[in-house]
């Protein structure tokens, strides 16, 4: 079934079009609940309460050409995961400060860590500088976009994304240490 198809499936309500779209998208979905929860039942959770949400939404998306679905989904499932960390109050964006330029230095290459291991420490991350750090880097939000929808500055943004940088090179520097990498 080509994405237009799928896309008309839904529309119409269709069950086999929403088993479809779930099949095709659960695990990239799944991976993206857990960089904002970590590894937990709540992902899981966030992942089928967002599905659910994409199915009621379908009727405000259009198709424009292939691949438009998968990032409508993305960006629904990402914006049902930042409302379910605000009124959990886990989101706590009125703390986020604006931190000076920490002048974290892009020049340093990683060593040969495991993509489970710097998932592991970017959960570990605060909720706010994880947060800011991946929609900045894995979802490709502008500063300007964060700013918006977590109702900070945008100046706050970007400095939350260099500190989550700083702090996650000083994780991965600890854990290189540790097991002698």
């Amino acid at each position: 079934m080509t994405e237009e198809q799928l896309t008309k499936g839904l529309q119409a309500g269709d069950n086999l079009a929403r088993k479809e779209l779930y099949e095709r998208l659960a695990g990239q979905m799944l991976s993206l609940c857990r960089r904002y929860v970590g590894q937990s039942d709540e992902a899981e959770d966030l992942l089928h309460d967002g599905f659910l949400q994409i199915f009621s939404q379908i009727g405000k998306f259009t198709w424009r050409g292939e691949g438009t679905l998968a990032a409508w989904v993305r960006r629904v499932m990402t914006n049902h995961v930042l409302s379910a960390l605000e009124k959990e109050k886990r989101l706590a964006t009125d703390d986020i400060d604006e931190v000076p330029d920490m002048g974290a230095d892009d020049n340093d290459a990683p060593p040969d860590i495991s993509t489970d291991v710097i998932m592991q420490l970017i959960a570990e991350l605060p909720t706010g500088y994880r947060t800011v750090l991946n929609l900045f880097l894995v979802e490709g939000w502008s500063h300007a976009e964060i700013a918006e929808k977590l109702n900070i500055k945008e100046s706050t943004s970007a400095s939350q994304y260099l500190r989550a940088k700083k702090l996650l090179k000083d994780k991965i520097l600890n854990y290189i240490n540790l097991n002698d990498l």
